[in-house]
């Protein structure tokens, strides 16, 4: 035998992190959401095709929907904040963070996250203004596992419902 140290002909896998290892996290993640923690919420997304966007400004004055979408998500209430405007008058705005599984939403339900489009929590109508995808599996950039959405609450008029 010997004491010599021989150099192996392959690199070892990346942190044995493999495509059997991502879909068992998907499951474990599907299970929790769904199964012991999760809300749901109704996902409202805008129809590009059929909603007039303006040529130069990008807006639209009135939007298309698809249908509602239900869809588990972690929710976190992040309270009503009141603002006072230029010795106008008081604002107040409630927000959430929700927090969506990207492969579940993704490959299961073929729903993108976008910001624009429209949630309903409980009978709140909140709109998406801001999304974050801050979490990747194993540190592997190629394997972003949670979409981050930041919503505020629909003025009464903007959303149909609202």
């Amino acid at each position: 035998m010997s004491d010599k140290w021989t150099r192996p002909t392959q690199a070892p896998p990346p942190l044995f992190v493999g495509d059997k290892e991502k879909d068992l996290v998907k499951q474990v993640n599907d299970e929790i959401i769904e199964r012991v923690v999760g809300q749901q919420v109704l996902y409202f997304s805008i129809d590009l095709e059929t909603t007039d966007f303006h040529p130069i400004y990008g807006e639209a004055m009135e939007k298309n929907f698809y249908h509602p979408i239900r869809v588990y998500a972690l929710v976190e209430f992040q309270g009503v904040e009141t603002e006072f405007m230029d010795n106008f008058t008081l604002d107040k705005s409630t927000k959430l963070k929700v927090f969506f599984h990207k492969r579940r939403l993704t490959e299961d339900q073929n729903l993108f996250v976008r910001e624009g489009d429209y949630i309903k929590y409980g009978d709140i109508y909140y709109e998406i203004v801001k999304t974050i995808e801050p979490k990747l599996l194993y540190g592997q950039v190629d394997s972003r596992f949670e979409i981050q959405a930041e919503c505020i609450r629909a003025r009464k008029g903007v959303f149909e419902g609202a």
